[in-house]
């Protein structure tokens, strides 16, 4: 009877021993996000310029170099919480009518979180897009209006297994492309992101059939040590043939 306190007793005292590194690492984890929010100067400039995050600040440098965002345009931004990109693309395309002079655009943004109301943006809140009920409710939304830009900043949910990972975004992006291709009218463009990995060439291959140019970009609002870049694919061609991928088809 003795022993088998003991096997208890000790095994409680493990538990609670695991318990409580499990809570030392966390707070260790939060703390160094902590620091590191402090040091980021896009984290200050993003409160200053009102965007709702830093990763404003990817998509305004890469419009900056590549010209993608225009007045007029229907522009959808697919993972969009908590919607600084809704927000960039929402000025860039004037869907909120602020200068009168110019074409009013149409932007429509998408994510399975919650997306607080951006003025000229159409929000889609809740929504899983890997759903064909997602697909459906957006192109219900579009009303057969075609699209001159799909972007998509979507990633997956971490779950520290680095091939694990990788898979789920490739399995995102390749999502996003089928999509792109029903929405897209020629010559649009399609911009989204990916971690840097060996899957990456066969992506771009795959992009070469239905977009004229590819082009690798990585802003200098990414983090230096992070494996994330960007994918710009311009001047869609049209669907010739089915998208298809043994691995990530869903």
């Amino acid at each position: 009877m003795l022993l088998s306190k003991a096997i208890v007793y000790s095994k409680h005292n493990f538990s609670r021993m695991n318990f409580l590194l499990n809570c030392i690492k966390r707070l260790k984890s939060s703390q160094q996000w902590l620091n590191r929010q402090k040091a980021d100067p896009y984290v200050e400039k993003a409160k200053m310029c009102n965007y709702r995050c830093r990763s404003a600040f990817k998509l305004i440098e890469m419009n900056e170099k590549a010209n993608i965002l225009h007045p007029g345009q229907t522009v959808i931004d697919l993972g969009a919480s908590p919607g600084s990109w809704t927000q960039v693309a929402v000025q860039k395309t004037n869907a909120d009518g602020a200068d009168s002079s110019k074409p009013k655009g149409t932007v429509l943004a998408v994510d399975k979180l919650q997306i607080f109301p951006i003025e000229g943006a159409t929000i889609m809140s809740n929504l899983d897009f890997s759903t064909i009920e997602a697909h459906d409710k957006v192109l219900k939304a579009l009303n057969g209006k075609k699209v001159d830009l799909v972007l998509s900043d979507m990633a997956p949910s971490a779950t520290g297994v680095r091939e694990l990972d990788k898979d789920r975004i490739i399995g995102l992006c390749y999502m996003a492309i089928r999509f792109a291709a029903l929405v897209t009218r020629i010559d649009g463009n399609l911009l989204f992101k990916v971690w840097d990995g060996k899957e990456v060439p066969i992506l771009e291959m795959d992009l070469e059939r239905f977009y004229k140019h590819i082009k690798i970009l990585k802003p200098n609002a990414s983090r230096s040590d992070s494996s994330e870049k960007f994918i710009l694919a311009r001047g869609f061609k049209g669907i010739q043939k089915p998208i298809e991928n043994s691995c990530y088809n869903s």
